[in-house]
């Protein structure tokens, strides 16, 4: 970050050239979702100068905005970061920036716990270049006509809609080249749009960006594009898995690392696979800690339906070479595009908070020159997990996990593990209160 002076006249600068009169401050929640604050540029200016207090109840209350654990809601210390600000990309001539909470509170956030791991990648020589991909589902719905339908069967967009469609992409233009120009406002790239399987399902790859920028794009990207689609009357849908009938929606994240000159430095060309030791602890790392890090990239109830067999999705830590059933799948085209491709979280994930376990986990691997063993090379859907691969399969027993490692909490610190596995324990115990439309058909009559 840069120096509080130095800081202080870039944001100007950027405002300047933006004309921004106005500042939407936003810090992201444990979901993902960006709590904002609009105000005039000059209180922007003060604050950026003297701190940004703000109410603790983000860490206090669940996605339903219930608050659990109890607390005195009180503001804490915040700090904006300067060279976050990018362009509002709606109406106005408005600015957005994000902020954080810091001290010994901003141990909580996955954001700060990110920061960290890309402070630590850099004293081993590193930097860190990543991007997510997205799928979702457009729904012919607004907020009021989710709400009149109870959620229970929501009506799809573009129901025409096939894989890799053309006619969907010509037919549905206007709307989709709005999408990429406001996502070029806020200065994200969009390295491609696509149509995937099922009504209205589209995906979108990001542009990769080095450091903390990737996941700030991913983040703003869901906030913004749901945001977009409610101006236009629709509703992006990030859910991992709508519903039983359709296919589960992926946020794939394809990382790699360079070294201090910006050579990469997950090829060697002299391998079979054409994989670098550092690669090889990286993937290593990921692979031998994913099952207990899991909750971290997966922290809704739903993003367990989506991990089950048939799925296109990984049921168990596992790696191979450019194999789409695989949890870390890798790329290895071409030495600079070498890469992982992190495949187990889904659209629902906190950008953050999945690239700092994949990153904390695969720089754990290279401390310890952990092996990753033999690549996969079968169907790995069809194939049974390994002894101690196997991932959770639902959010309580996740979180337990995560709770109990005593390497997460090395990794990320004994506040920030146990704020996060508590959180997702709740979310959990939530759901177990809840009875379904599925089980009373199911045993109404009969039981």
């Amino acid at each position: 970050m840069q120096s509080d002076a130095a800081g202080l006249d870039a944001f100007k600068e950027t405002l300047d050239r933006i004309g921004a009169t106005h500042v939407h401050i936003g810090i992201f929640d444990p979901d993902g979702q960006l709590r904002v604050k609009r105000v005039e540029r000059a209180k922007a200016e003060k604050l950026l100068a003297g701190g940004y207090p703000f109410c603790d109840v983000l860490y206090n209350w669940d996605i339903a905005e219930e608050t659990f654990g109890g607390g005195a809601y009180r503001d804490v210390e915040g700090r904006l970061f300067p060279e976050t600000v990018r362009a509002w990309p709606f109406e106005g001539q408005e600015a957005v920036c994000i902020a954080d909470y810091s001290a010994a509170f901003g141990e909580r956030s996955a954001r700060n716990q990110l920061l960290r791991q890309l402070d630590k990648a850099q004293a081993m020589g590193f930097s860190v270049h990543s991007a997510f991909e997205f799928e979702f589902f457009l729904l012919d719905e607004d907020a009021a006509s989710l709400r009149a339908g109870g959620f229970a069967d929501p009506k799809h967009y573009a129901l025409a809609n096939r894989t890799y469609s053309l006619e969907t992409l010509a037919t549905e233009q206007p709307l989709l080249s709005g999408l990429e120009e406001m996502t070029r406002a806020l200065g994200i790239g969009m390295d491609a749009l696509h149509t995937e399987l099922g009504p209205g399902c589209l995906e979108v790859p990001l542009t990769h960006a080095e450091g903390v920028k990737a996941a700030d794009d991913a983040a703003l990207f869901k906030n913004f594009a749901k945001s977009y689609f409610r101006r236009n009357g629709l509703t992006a849908c990030f859910m991992s898995k709508l519903k039983e009938t359709l296919s589960g929606q992926s946020g794939h994240l394809h990382v790699s690392l360079r070294d201090a000159e910006g050579r990469p430095v997950f090829s060697d060309l002299n391998d079979p696979d054409r994989l670098s030791d550092t690669a090889r602890h990286f993937i290593g790392g990921l692979v031998t800690l994913m099952p207990e890090l899991l909750a971290l990239c997966a922290q809704t109830v739903n993003a367990y339906r989506r991990m089950v067999p048939g799925m296109w999705a990984p049921t168990h830590a596992s790696w191979g070479i450019q194999n789409r059933t695989v949890a870390a799948r890798v790329m290895n085209d071409s030495p600079s595009a070498t890469r992982v491709e992190f495949r187990v979280p889904s659209a629902d994930t906190n950008p953050h908070a999945a690239l700092a376990m994949c990153l904390g986990a695969g720089l754990w691997g290279i401390e310890n020159r952990i092996e990753p063993g033999a690549p996969s090379e079968g169907d790995l859907h069809a194939e049974g997990a390994a002894e101690g691969a196997a991932l959770p399969m639902d959010l309580g027993e996740a979180a337990r996990r995560l709770r109990a490692s005593d390497r997460a909490r090395a990794i990320f610190g004994d506040v920030f593990v146990e704020g996060f596995a508590d959180a997702r324990r709740h979310e959990y115990e939530t759901y177990l209160r809840h009875v379904s439309a599925w089980e009373r058909e199911r045993y109404l009559e009969v039981v």
